[in-house]
């Protein structure tokens, strides 16, 4: 039964792959690109005037936050970065009182610990 597949060429061989290493590897690269950019977008979110309030409350040390995002899943980091993301657009259109973006900082904080730790 392995004669005939030793007759077809390489070439005939390589390509009965289901994905070719080319889509795996720019695949890849495009999680890469999305993680990067979540991580981006949560470290800029705690960056805030009003997240460094947050912290400054709580005694959370910026540093200490800024260090654990990038431990945190794909998962968590895509979750977390649509969250702070819609947080930040809803205060800027005044549908979130500074209250209500401190006490939503304070939470998103809270989380980042735990999931850190964790």
């Amino acid at each position: 039964m392995m004669i005939p597949m030793l007759a077809l060429p390489l070439k005939a061989q390589t390509s009965n792959h289901i994905v070719s290493s080319q889509a795996l590897q720019q695949q890849v690269q495009s999680q890469s690109n999305t993680r990067q950019q979540n991580i981006q977008t949560v470290q800029q979110f705690f960056a805030t005037p009003l997240a460094h309030r947050a912290m400054q409350m709580e005694k959370v040390s910026p540093e200490q936050i800024q260090k654990a995002i990038p431990t945190l899943s794909s998962s968590e980091l895509a979750n977390l970065s649509a969250r702070a993301s819609h947080a930040q657009q809803q205060f800027s259109a005044g549908a979130l009182t500074t209250s209500q973006m401190l006490l939503l900082i304070v939470i998103l904080l809270i989380v980042v610990i735990l999931v850190a730790v964790h």
